[in-house]
């Protein structure tokens, strides 16, 4: 999924950073006490509906929201029992059946049925929907035919809702990692009363997501949303599982400006941020008890090309952008030692998974490169222009590379900086030279990371395409007798697609937030997951307001 850091408007981090410093009491003493957390949320997001949005600050609300057949839990990062109570495959891998829990509800007290399943799942797929995660599914029989216009019938895709309370679904391979997509929101069900009340099924951006209209079925529920200021959600009474959620409240704050955010931290405004700035990152670490919290993270931060614009049109002229970068010394410098250098799309020892690593950082090699690309020293350079979500820490790092380019290279480079909303529409429709992307894995296998290049996928946002690359990854890896098997096959795949650098991979993540000592049952992970119905807030007896 994407992701992005936003902001909190100046007035609020002054009135907050006021109500701390002049004896007020601060959101986290008032919020141990009342059980209410503070989280900093990167970005206003894009939207609520799981079948339209792509980000992970959209990702943190929704699963607040819904709840999927099965949710993961956040010690194990194994599937454990959500919607369905329980589940099992047939023999040979290729059925599984969900067993709705009776006890399940809709926010409006409605009961959840298999059918809610069906006609999500139909929706989730629709050409007409425009979901970008409609391939996530694909492993559903006739799924990837219905969701590319092929097959009209939406009743022949694999799922069967055998009665009220059993969901059948039929899978053209056994797929090791999709059980894990149950937590994901793009196979979340959804409340189709309400989404038609407020137009077409597969209408988006419509009203049925609005605090007075939303109906979902997690552990808490919509209840104050004002724009660019925060997002607030109460404990759901109508949640099967509620006597297991302590917390009462969830305040969600967007926090694009992670200068502020931080600085909200420190002002006992925020339980958790979503960011860390990179140059507090040796402050906190020197600190004793420090709040900073750093974790290996399933994710991998790089640059899209589009592959349609000159001159990034050609290949040579890619490979050699990307064998400029030392990423090393990124990684030390203005990453303060967080990250690690990366060199293909798929994180290293995903699953025991180790990606090709086609190139280094050589400056020879670019330069020749380059001028067999009609370059030569970067003669007749047509400019080049880099896209990036407003961010400070993406900001260092595209001035970090237009400086790269230019003293290995001598090639100009410009900067963008875009707003969430915009630089998503900017990616989705294509308007870009080179953006800024940020992947974290879905589930844990290497597929998550390399279905996003198969031709006309809804993540795919590169030009990139090729048959062979899309044979290995929908139909050959999945018949794979055995993990070796399908792994030499993904090695294969993944070869072939950064041979032709669609993207330049810069470095694989780890998660790093402040979060305060009050906050218990949020375990660090590698997808960096958490289900709020497991927080609670456990306050110091000798606690103080901001400081």
């Amino acid at each position: 999924m994407q992701i992005s850091y936003i902001k909190v408007f100046t007035f609020l981090i002054i009135s907050t950073l006021l109500s701390a410093c002049t004896g007020g009491e601060s959101n986290v003493t008032a919020g141990n006490r009342d059980d209410v957390l503070h989280y900093g949320n990167g970005s206003e997001p894009q939207g609520l509906d799981p079948h339209v949005v792509t980000g992970v600050p959209e990702n943190h609300l929704i699963r607040a929201l819904f709840e999927g057949l099965a949710v993961k839990n956040p010690y194990t990062l194994e599937p454990e029992p959500g919607v369905a109570e329980s589940w099992e495959f047939s023999e040979d891998g290729r059925v599984l059946t969900f067993h709705i829990n009776p006890n399940a509800r809709w926010s409006n007290g409605d009961p959840m049925t298999a059918e809610d399943y069906v006609w999500s799942w139909q929706r989730a797929l629709d050409p007409a929907m425009g979901n970008l995660y409609a391939y996530m599914l694909f492993p559903v029989k006739n799924a990837e035919a219905y969701a590319t216009g092929k097959l009209d019938d939406p009743g022949e895709l694999g799922i069967k809702a055998l009665d009220r309370l059993t969901f059948e679904v039929t899978l053209n391979e056994p797929t090791p990692y999709f059980l894990q997509l149950m937590d994901h929101y793009s196979t979340f069900a959804v409340h189709r009363a309400t989404i038609e009340k407020f137009g077409k099924s597969t209408d988006r951006f419509t009203k049925w997501t609005r605090v007075e209209n939303i109906v979902g079925n997690g552990p808490f529920k919509l209840v104050d949303w004002r724009l660019n200021r925060r997002i607030v959600m109460d404990k759901s009474e109508t949640y099967w599982d509620a006597d297991k959620v302590k917390l009462k409240s969830v305040v969600f704050y967007p926090t694009e400006n992670i200068v502020s955010e931080e600085r909200m931290f420190r002002a006992g405004q925020l339980h958790y941020t979503a960011a860390v700035p990179l140059e507090k990152i040796p402050v906190y670490e020197a600190q004793e008890n420090s709040p900073y919290v750093q974790a290996p993270y399933l994710g991998t931060y790089y640059f899209l090309i589009n592959t349609g614009r000159p001159p990034v049109d050609d290949v040579r002229v890619r490979q050699a952008l990307s064998m400029a970068v030392d990423r090393q010394t990124l990684a030390d410098t203005v990453l303060q030692k967080s990250v690690f250098p990366a060199y293909s799309i798929t994180p290293p020892g995903t699953l025991g998974y180790q990606p090709p690593k086609l190139f280094g950082y050589d400056i020879e090699k670019a330069k020749a490169l380059l001028a067999e690309a009609g370059y030569p020293d970067g003669e007749g350079w047509p400019g080049l222009e880099i896209t990036y979500n407003t961010s400070e820490s993406h900001r260092k790092i595209a001035v970090a590379l237009q400086q790269m380019w230019k003293t290995a290279l001598n090639i100009d480079i410009t900067i963008a900086n875009q707003e969430w909303k915009v630089y998503l529409d900017s990616v989705t429709q294509m308007d870009f030279q080179i953006a800024r992307r940020g992947w974290i894995g879905d589930y844990v296998d290497p597929n998550n990371f390399l279905d996003l290049y198969l031709a006309g996928g809804g993540n795919n946002n590169t030009g990139y395409a090729d048959p062979r690359y899309d044979e290995l990854i929908l139909r050959k890896a999945p018949q794979a007798k055995t993990k070796e098997e399908r792994f030499a096959l993904f090695n294969e795949a993944e070869t072939m697609m950064m041979t032709e650098m669609p993207i330049i991979p810069i470095y694989t993540y780890t998660s790093k937030h402040l979060i305060h000592p009050s906050v218990k049952g949020m375990p660090s992970n590698l997808m960096d997951s958490i289900n709020l119905k497991y927080v609670w807030l456990e306050p110091d007896n000798n606690e103080q307001g901001g400081e």
